[in-house]
């Protein structure tokens, strides 16, 4: 059963009783890495999927009613996850990824989700150091795809990415043929990935950031994109943003100050700071410089203006906040709540009242939460 504690939004610059975001626990108790929300269970309302103590947990809504899907102490915790229909039959499905040794599955929702297993099925095992997960359509064949980071200086594909188109019956595939796009050209400990037609051809491209660091066997603080080609199979193009980004982690393409062209948005999530790269040349804008380990990041328009917010729980400063664009790529920070840990955040309308609110997977804080908006716009 969940419930609610009220917290009240310290802006900066501001502080108001219309600001108060009210926290939600969906689960407490477990360490949590990635957490995602969908009607899995066909009520129209968004359920939570949550991967935590060796096992994949289905939170059906509004109680919070918890239902294990999947038990998997081989395979310990997952650190990334999607969701879409995998195999067509119109129900949401799961994937979830393990860092290392590199493993990504998917869950085939049975259609009574919360009553049945969900079979797992073993997408790749191929590529280690999977600190990115993300879907797109890559192939432009109106499916989705997936993207995978391979961060690990290991075979086959060391410090690499590389996308996976899902297979005709993903039922009887015995894995997903991988399509290494930046072989052996992603070094540095690569984490998130973002996506998007940075360029404007109508191609789906994709960036990272890489932290580097002592645990890297190479250079990283960076942050960069590749641009897809025609034949996306085929290699795909590195540019740089920066690479004077130490700890730099989370990065989404997005017209920032409304003229047309591309930036990006990004974190220093094993670092400080929010930022903004300005298109086309990637000059460096500050959005926060100062919040510590902001290790995850959304980029959407939350406030229901017409321009593109960020958002993001920094797990060194335990602050979850959001950051209003007016527009013009001026940004102002709201502190939606205090002593919250986070690996991972997802903007969802988790009430269906019309707004978009904050999907929180707690790490250290061994929650799930997530923090209702309260109308900002």
């Amino acid at each position: 059963m969940g419930f609610a504690i009220a917290g009240i939004a310290l802006g900066q610059n501001s502080s108001t009783a219309e600001e108060t975001w009210i926290k939600h626990v969906v689960h407490q108790g477990f360490r949590s890495m990635t957490a995602v929300a969908a009607d899995y269970t066909g009520d129209g309302l968004p359920d939570v999927i949550s991967d935590s103590g060796n096992a994949t947990r289905l939170f059906v809504a509004p109680d919070w009613t918890e239902v294990v899907i999947d038990d998997h102490p081989d395979v310990q915790t997952y650190i990334h996850s999607e969701t879409f229909d995998v195999d067509g039959d119109g129900d949401l499905d799961y994937i979830g990824a393990r860092y290392n040794p590199g493993l990504i599955v998917w869950l085939e929702n049975p259609g009574d989700a919360a009553t049945n297993r969900w079979r797992r099925r073993i997408v790749d095992t191929s590529v280690h150091g999977i600190h990115g997960l993300i879907k797109g359509d890559v192939d432009g064949d109106g499916k989705f795809d997936l993207l995978a980071t391979s961060a690990q200086p290991k075979p086959p594909h060391p410090e690499s990415l590389a996308w996976f188109r899902v297979p005709e019956d993903p039922h009887v595939a015995e894995r997903w043929q991988p399509h290494v796009f930046a072989d052996n050209d992603a070094p540095g400990l690569t984490h998130y990935l973002g996506v998007g037609d940075v360029d404007g051809d109508g191609r789906l491209d994709a960036a990272t950031g890489a932290k580097g660091g002592p645990q890297a066997t190479s250079p990283g603080d960076y942050f960069a994109w590749w641009r897809a080609p025609r034949s996306p199979e085929s290699v795909w193009k590195k540019s740089m943003i920066s690479d004077q980004e130490p700890g730099a982690t989370n990065i989404h393409p997005a017209d920032v100050n409304g003229d047309g062209v591309m930036d990006f948005i990004a974190s220093r999530g094993h670092g400080r700071g929010v930022i903004w790269f300005e298109g086309p040349d990637w000059r460096r804008h500050d959005i926060d410089a100062q919040i510590k380990e902001p290790h995850c990041l959304a980029a959407i328009d939350i406030d229901g203006d017409g321009d593109v917010d960020a958002a993001t729980c920094a797990y060194g400063d335990k602050i979850a906040a959001w950051y209003e664009n007016d527009g013009k790529g001026e940004f102002k920070k709201h502190v939606v709540g205090e002593n919250q840990e986070s690996y991972d955040i997802r903007v969802i309308d988790m009430n269906t009242d019309g707004d978009l609110d904050l999907l929180i997977a707690g790490r250290a804080s061994n929650n799930v939460v997530w923090y209702a908006n309260p109308r900002v716009k």
